[in-house]
Parts: C-alpha cells; sequence; structure tokens
C-alpha cells in the first residue's frame, strides 16, 4: 500500500492542485465533501488521472461517495484495480 499510497498522494495534489505536502495526506485523510477542489469537476480530472497514472479503467458504476470518501479508500480501490489487472 505504500507504494500506492505516495502516487495516490501525488495524483490527488496534482489533478485536485491541492496546497498540501504529501505527507499531510494520511490514509485516514477525508476527501469527499470535506475537500472543495473536489467538485464534481475535480472528480472528473481526480479518475482521468488515476486511469492514466495506474493504468487502470474506472467504470461509471464504480463511482459514488465511498470510493472518494478518504484517501484510504481511494488507495484500496486503486490498489483493487491493480491486482484484477494483474
Amino acid at each position: 500500500m505504500t507504494d500506492t499510497l505516495t502516487a495516490v498522494r501525488e495524483v490527488l495534489i496534482d489533478a485536485l492542485e491541492l496546497p498540501d505536502a504529501p505527507d499531510a495526506l494520511a490514509p485516514e485523510t477525508p476527501l469527499f465533501g470535506a475537500r472543495p477542489e473536489l467538485d464534481s469537476f475535480g472528480v472528473v480530472a481526480l479518475v482521468g488521472a488515476l486511469e492514466d497514472r495506474f493504468d487502470i479503467t474506472i467504470d461509471d458504476d464504480e463511482f459514488g461517495a465511498e470510493l472518494f470518501e478518504t484517501v484510504g479508500t481511494l488507495v484500496a480501490f486503486v490498489d483493487g484495480k491493480r491486482a484484477v489487472a494483474a
């Protein structure tokens, strides 16, 4: 999870243009509803950036508030998608 956590932090900061340092985004850091940058446009930008970075596809039916609940839920989702693709 550590490598994925580091990469997801970088994607979050870049895609959402967050002012945070990567280490400030812990697995329990809330995202959806807590970050004004994660609006509908932010979600689209973030999903595209995650798909590009990790070479995964996120289907429409996988979108939900729980996916973007925390940094940790996003990391777990990406790890799961990568395991299926491997």
